[in-house]
């Protein structure tokens, strides 16, 4: 057995041999190489170092993170340049800092040339041929237009329990205006006595149209509320766009209107782009009353009364520009609706910018000549060189708009 000196001894001398490892690793570490460290024996020894990380704060400032600081833009200390200094516009020291639009306003007027004796439009005319006068102040013509273009109108009918004359007419004239209307029109048929009823809306059913019309056989009642019935009418076609026509057909009597004569004036004057004809009937059945009451103050006064009621319809047409008829026979109404027919569909359209700029709601009434290139009115020859009459037809005026405060 071994001598526990010896043991000792052995047990020391491993302890010393396996703490000399790492002194002698220690002991080898020189100054680091380009290519790794150099030891006592003249021998390199590679190494690897893990990345030192910099904690000292980059001179931009920034975050820290786990490799160290980083680095964001460093925020210059110079201030930049103030901008240039926009001109301010100031009003005089008076007047209050108002903004100002200019809005100028375009009237449009439909105008139509026709032969007085056949009613035939008359085309071919140029803008140099038209001068347009509002408040008796000659425009400038700004633009100008020869229009062929679909019908869009109202129907407008008198069925009353009166005399059978009067029906008779408005059947043979709503007839005539139907069978004359093409597939791109568009109609709406309404009839009136004590109310106004829609027979039916806008449509380009022609069939619907005979149907509504072949409803009108027995009336209901003998009062005849035209103005009401015009009012509603003007109120209908008001909303659509474009050119609209109204073709009232009735002896032009009223009876128990909630609307007097000069509201349905006003309404009149004041609907833009609506055109109204008129057709009055019974004329034969008023000559038959007159005969057959020998005269005397009941047929005085009756007289009076038709003689009022052709005035009005007159007037509705001229104001709008339209054309007002009194047929003494039915067999007339077809020629008549090919004169309306035609002068719906053909029109010049003059178009101006007002020397009144004023939007004060305020009425302007409108004068439209035909001339020749010297100015004077225009003379027009058939291929005999006689001088055939002609009718301008425009409307007599507008209401200009009106500024909301």
């Amino acid at each position: 057995m071994l001598s526990s000196q010896f043991r000792r001894n052995l047990a020391f001398a491993f302890l010393l041999s396996f703490l000399s490892v790492p002194v002698a690793v220690i002991g080898q570490q020189g100054p680091p190489t380009s290519n790794g460290q150099s030891g006592q024996n003249g021998q390199t020894t590679p190494t690897t170092q893990p990345p030192t990380q910099d904690t000292q704060t980059p001179e931009a400032g920034g975050p820290g993170g786990d490799t160290g600081a980083v680095a964001l833009p460093k925020k210059s200390t110079k201030e930049a340049p103030p901008p240039p200094d926009v001109p301010k516009v100031t009003n005089p020291a008076d007047i209050g800092n108002y903004s100002i639009r200019v809005d100028v306003p375009l009237v449009n007027v439909d105008v139509g040339v026709v032969l007085e004796k056949t009613r035939q439009f008359i085309p071919s005319l140029h803008e140099a041929n038209f001068r347009v006068f509002e408040d008796g102040v000659e425009q400038k013509i700004t633009g100008f237009q020869q229009i062929k273009q679909p019908i869009t109108a109202v129907l407008l009918l008198e069925f009353a329990s009166v005399n059978y004359g009067f029906i008779y007419d408005m059947r043979v004239a709503a007839d005539a205006f139907a069978r004359q209307l093409r597939p791109e029109d568009y109609v709406a048929v309404m009839t009136y006595d004590l109310h106004t009823h829609i027979l039916t809306d806008f449509t380009q059913n022609k069939q619907r149209v005979g149907e509504a019309l072949s409803t009108l056989t027995i009336p209901m009642f003998s009062d005849r509320n035209m103005f009401d019935a015009l009012y509603e009418a003007l109120d209908r076609v008001s909303t659509i766009d474009g050119r609209k026509y109204i073709i009232l057909i009735g002896s032009g009597r009223d009876t128990f209107s909630k609307v007097n004569l000069d509201k349905i004036l006003k309404k009149v004057k004041t609907t833009p782009d609506v055109t109204i004809f008129t057709v009055s009937t019974g004329q034969m059945a008023r000559e038959r009353a007159d005969a057959f009451s020998g005269g005397g103050m009941r047929g005085a006064s009756r007289d009076l009364d038709y003689a009022q009621a052709d005035n009005e319809m007159r007037t509705f047409a001229s104001l709008t520009g339209g054309q007002w008829y009194n047929p003494m026979f039915a067999a007339a109404m077809p020629e008549i609706f090919h004169a309306i027919n035609d002068s719906i569909r053909n029109a010049y359209v003059l178009s101006y910018h007002p020397t009144n700029a004023k939007m004060d709601g305020s009425y302007r009434k409108l004068k439209v000549e035909v001339v020749d290139d010297q100015g004077k009115p225009l003379r027009m020859e058939d291929e005999k060189h006689k001088q055939l009459k002609y009718d301008v037809i425009a409307r007599e005026g507008y209401k200009a708009k009106q500024t909301v405060d």
